[in-house]
This record gives structure tokens, C-alpha cells and sequence, in this order.
């Protein structure tokens, strides 16, 4: 049995796109928190696009979840921060792309001011729960 059950109640709207209102992480899982990735290559290179940066958000974020022997159906909930209403669609690919066929998160979107670096458009966070113990 999983320990993760995904929520979408059928008494208020359905999302307005693919995520879940909510997800229930059942008692002794294995929890993850990855901090805000931004979307920045190993080689210090910024794709100049939301959607690419998202891509990158996202590589990054798989590559914490590997190394916590966890995969992308394990993620729980995603947090993300976008600096203009334009980049919306292109995050919103990106991670429907990512996510493909396992279930989807809880998740929210937000628009905000700006990051530490000007040519930084989006930033992720994740919170993933799995079963067994940490190693």
C-alpha cells in the first residue's frame, strides 16, 4: 500500500490545472524538503527562458530525489515562484512534462518580484515522502 494518497474532493472545483488539492502522507514515511531550485546547470548557465529554467528547476529537483533514493511520484508538493504572469505556460509544460504519468502533487503557483540574480525567472521547491527509513 502506498503511503501517499492524492485528494481531489469531487464537492469543490476540480483544479484549474493538473495537481492535486491535496495529498495525504501516511505516518513513518521518509520525508524530503529540497530547497528552492533555481534554473542554474552545473556549469553556472542560465537558460534565457521560463520554460527551459523550469526544465533545469526540475532536473535539479530530480537529481535530489535520486540521491534520496526517491523518485517523482513520491513528491508530495511543489512550491513555485515565477517573476511574470507571461511565464506561467511555460512552467506550467515544463512541470506536466516532468510529472508525465504519476499522479500530480499539491501545488502552488506564485508571481513575484524577482530573485537574487536578474536573469532568473523561476524557482522550485519540493516536498516528497516515501516508505523506509533514511540510510
Amino acid at each position: 500500500m502506498s503511503v501517499l494518497h492524492r485528494l481531489t474532493p469531487p464537492h469543490i472545483r476540480p483544479p484549474f490545472a493538473r495537481y492535486a488539492h491535496g495529498v495525504v502522507v501516511a505516518a513513518g514515511a521518509r520525508l524530503l524538503f529540497c530547497s528552492g531550485q533555481l534554473g542554474v546547470a552545473p556549469d553556472d548557465s542560465v537558460p534565457a527562458d521560463a520554460e527551459a529554467q523550469a526544465e533545469r528547476c526540475l532536473q535539479n529537483i530530480d537529481a535530489i530525489l535520486q540521491a534520496a533514493g526517491m523518485q517523482r511520484a513520491d513528491v508530495v508538493r511543489l512550491n513555485a515562484y515565477v517573476t511574470d504572469r507571461a511565464h506561467l505556460a511555460g512552467y506550467m509544460r515544463a512541470r506536466d512534462r516532468f510529472f508525465g504519468a504519476v499522479p500530480p502533487p499539491a501545488s502552488t503557483l506564485m508571481i513575484v518580484a524577482g530573485f537574487a540574480r536578474p536573469e532568473l525567472l523561476v524557482e522550485i521547491e519540493a516536498i516528497a515522502a516515501a516508505e523506509g527509513t533514511t540510510s
